[in-house]
């Protein structure tokens, strides 16, 4: 797996790459693209078996994973895992939180259904992005900031740039994680070192597990909100996990050293497209 030569300003090879979310969709893309490129990745997931499926398929390939189980939400778990993966690896270079995710029950189809949404199922979705955001950032950051150099990457969303109907909790939360990425970029920087650096990527409109119904019917056919995604989208499809490959090795490698503090979309100019 490690047979792609690196460019010295893309360059991630041997740098020890934590990942949160490691058994999803989208942080999986971003560990095989780092595992190809000669990074060690330690994938954390709530499910010990979907990171360690990853894990394997990885060094199948010839690249370096550790699969550990790891609640984004819970400081001890954290504090568990980094101990593993200093064990296992001797350092952390860099934190990729992409841990995150919607439930049905925090969704309001109408306005009226807001009014009624269960307290528990909000709470859960901000718990788990925007915690599972921070605390994350608190552990493994810590040691990125011993050594005075890394960098953190968040995963924001089209919902904190727009405000998305339906998706109330998970929107405002994503919303906050921009603001924390601006917030702790300035802080690491001024208060430790320069050379600490905290970016995020907002994804456009990806197909999950998470999504896929409110997108697609049972047919692969787009439901009417799909439609309306694609037709505001300018390139015209949904994205694929690889098209975040580039711009999150960017931000990790040498080339975004000047670079800390942004918000990168990556949605096909949904972003830049007002409808008209």
């Amino acid at each position: 797996m490690n047979n792609l030569t690196p460019d010295p300003l893309f360059d991630v090879s041997n740098q020890v790459i934590v990942i949160t979310g490691g058994g999803g969709v989208l942080p999986g893309a971003l560990a095989r693209g780092f595992a190809a490129r000669g990074a060690q990745v330690a994938l954390l997931n709530r499910t010990l078996s979907k990171a360690e499926t990853l894990a394997n398929e990885i060094r199948v390939s010839g690249g370096n994973a550790l699969a550990l189980e790891g609640d984004v939400t819970e400081r001890v778990s954290l504090e568990r895992a980094g101990e593993k993966i200093l064990n296992a690896f001797g350092k952390i270079d860099h934190l990729v939180n992409g841990a995150g995710g919607q439930r049905p029950g925090a969704i309001a189809l109408t306005a009226d259904k807001f009014f009624d949404l269960p307290e528990s199922d909000l709470r859960a979705v901000i718990d788990l992005n925007l915690m599972g955001t921070i605390l994350p950032s608190q552990v493994f950051g810590k040691h990125l900031a011993q050594q005075t150099r890394g960098s953190i990457l968040n995963i924001s969303s089209m919902a904190a740039m727009r405000p998305l109907t339906r998706v109330v909790g998970y929107a405002a939360a994503k919303a906050a994680i921009d603001n924390f990425t601006q917030w702790l970029a300035v802080m690491l920087a001024r208060d430790i070192s320069p050379s600490l650096r905290v970016n995020a990527i907002a994804p456009g409109f990806f197909l999950g597990d998470q999504n896929r119904a409110l997108l697609v019917n049972d047919a692969g056919e787009l439901t009417p909100r799909g439609q309306t995604i694609i037709a505001h989208t300018p390139m015209g499809r949904f994205g694929e996990p690889n098209d975040l490959l580039a711009t999150a090795l960017w931000l990790l490698s040498p080339g975004a050293s000047f670079v800390t503090g942004v918000v990168i979309p990556v949605d096909g100019g949904f972003s830049a497209f007002s409808g008209v």
